[in-house]
């Protein structure tokens, strides 16, 4: 167990929930995650700059008594916290979207489950799926469970990834490692899409 897969050819960075009820730690669903949004930044700026595709995903919940979101408000009561169009589900500004970045709402922890994503990574041809956000145990995890078991090399970024709790946080990134995707460094990362050609220039 534990081998690694390795980058491929055409790889998509994906950035998981990183968005003010997780960000902000004065949120019930929050953390300190300040260090990990800066190395999620780097990352995108060198996507940005070679041309390489970004998607953000966000949690949001638009029925009134929270019936889109299952169960999981009787698991989790800051469920509540969610709704669409409150401040709550928007992206932390400092990682600066750009409107030709697709963000993806969805309401469970995987983001492949309910959402076109698998749709909009086949399209572009992509086959290495870079992993930022949170949390680690919960919506990281279970994307990455879902990459590798729709075909993409999945890619988590040590750094850029966080959790409210330490323990759980470095269990995930062992498990993730040990059975579904390869734990990498941002400087891994950037090397990498520095030596790939541009996607504009290879598509």
């Amino acid at each position: 167990m534990g081998h690694t897969i390795g980058f491929g050819e055409r790889p998509a960075i994906l950035v998981i929930d990183f968005t003010r009820a997780f960000t902000d730690a004065r949120m019930p669903l929050g953390a300190r995650l300040d260090a990990e949004i800066e190395e999620t930044v780097r990352v995108l700026d060198k996507a940005r700059a070679r041309d390489h595709p970004i998607l953000f995903t966000s949690v949001a919940y638009e029925d009134p008594d929270l019936a889109d979101a299952g169960l999981w408000p009787k698991k989790i009561k800051a469920a509540a916290t969610l709704r669409a169009g409150s401040p709550n589900v928007e992206l932390d500004p400092r990682l600066r979207r750009a409107p030709t970045e697709p963000l993806l709402q969805k309401k469970y922890a995987s983001a492949f489950f309910g959402t076109d994503l698998l749709t909009q990574l086949n399209t572009l041809r992509i086959d290495t799926l870079l992993l930022a956000g949170c949390t680690t145990s919960g919506c990281v995890r279970a994307t990455a469970v879902d990459g590798l078991q729709n075909g993409f090399r999945v890619m988590v970024i040590r750094e850029a990834v966080g959790d409210r709790f330490e323990t759980a946080h470095e269990q995930s990134l062992f498990d993730l490692h040990a059975k579904y995707a390869d734990v990498v460094s941002v400087k891994q990362v950037l090397e990498y899409l520095g030596a790939l050609r541009s996607m504009s220039r290879t598509s």
